[in-house]
């Protein structure tokens, strides 16, 4: 049920675009792109969707829930404030930040910044994301808890597009979704929409930065 609520709350607010050529923030393409970011003006349904994952969770002793910037710090806010009112105790929320690399568009590390780390030292984290395609931006926050000595009890993501890669085995820690969306993704030298020569998409995802650099 909370996948087929999730995918319908993300087509409601418009999120959900097909048959276009898009650059997702992994570097590569696709004809499917989830725009998140339309999610989150609406408060209420936000509020919604992180209260799943919340709910999935409350028995695992969470003591902080991480996020990556800048739309996981959202996730992040709420999904800690409805464990927070669960399990009747304070639940932190912290996010991380792109490490910066003017060689890299799309490879940057996350790093946790302003005294986070200290607040994940030997605590329980979970680690909360949108969606993921390849999951290598949300591993980069598995890994900088890690690095911080934080425990990362939990990845859970609203949405995963690629689940037979995305795992807990590549993510080094458990791992979970609201919904699964499948998506081809392909390397730029694979793509059959770069073959076929239909414009890329710069509107949407990565493709202004992408061509920027061409």
């Amino acid at each position: 049920m909370s996948e087929s609520k999730v995918i319908k709350i993300l087509k409601k607010v418009g999120a959900v675009i097909t048959d276009d050529h898009f650059v997702y923030t992994s570097g590569k393409h696709g004809s499917v792109y989830i725009r998140k970011d339309k999610l989150y003006p609406f408060t209420e349904l936000t509020s919604e969707v992180c209260k799943m994952i919340a709910q999935e969770v409350k028995k695992m002793n969470i003591d902080v829930v991480a996020g990556p910037s800048i739309c996981g710090v959202v996730l992040s806010q709420w999904t800690a404030y409805h464990l927070s009112k669960l399990t009747k105790k304070e639940v932190y929320s912290v996010f991380t930040e792109k490490g910066y690399d003017d060689q890299k568009i799309f490879d940057r590390p996350q790093i946790l910044k302003r005294g986070y780390d200290a607040l994940v030292k030997g605590k329980r984290v979970l680690v909360v994301e949108d969606l993921t395609t390849t999951g290598n931006s949300v591993r980069k926050v598995v890994e900088s808890v890690k690095k911080a000595g934080g425990k990362v009890v939990c990845v859970y993501v609203l949405v995963n597009r690629n689940p037979k890669e995305v795992t807990s085995k590549f993510m080094k820690a458990p791992f979970k979704s609201l919904a699964v969306f499948k998506a081809d993704a392909f390397e730029e030298k694979n793509c059959p929409f770069c073959k076929k020569n239909i414009p890329i998409n710069t509107e949407v995802g990565h493709g202004k930065e992408y061509l920027a650099k061409k």
